[in-house]
């Protein structure tokens, strides 16, 4: 399998948005959820799991040269059945992968959302 795009739900300055349903991942290594042309310090990911297990969802270090403190690792975050995990956001100089996304992978299979909080409000 590959990684499914998961697109951007831009949160509204001075109005409102919809509940999105997210995007549906598959678990594994290689696989999970990227965001293209993330920007990670304005990006929360909603992560839910009904699996019918817990499960983690892994926010994936960068690599050199865009994440210069890629060496911090993984972040790795404990999802349990029926729950909803917020993270984020994240900094770009962790996480940002070299064509300038981020990725999600998941031990399970989940539901991720990534919002996008505006910048100047």
């Amino acid at each position: 399998m590959a990684r499914t795009a998961v697109p951007y739900s831009n949160l509204i300055p001075n109005g409102n948005l919809a509940d999105p349903a997210g995007t549906a991942v598959t678990s594994g290594a290689g696989n999970g959820g990227q965001v293209a042309a993330a920007l990670p310090e304005q990006t929360m990911l909603r992560v839910s799991n009904a699996s019918g297990g817990s499960g983690t969802a892994t926010v994936l270090a960068g690599s050199l040269p865009l994440a210069i403190a890629s060496g911090q690792g993984n972040l790795a975050v404990t999802v349990g059945n029926g729950a909803v995990q917020w993270i984020g956001p994240v900094e770009s100089g962790r996480f940002l992968q070299n064509d300038g996304s981020l990725i999600v992978e998941t031990s399970v299979a989940m539901t991720v959302t990534a919002f996008k909080v505006p910048r100047n409000t």
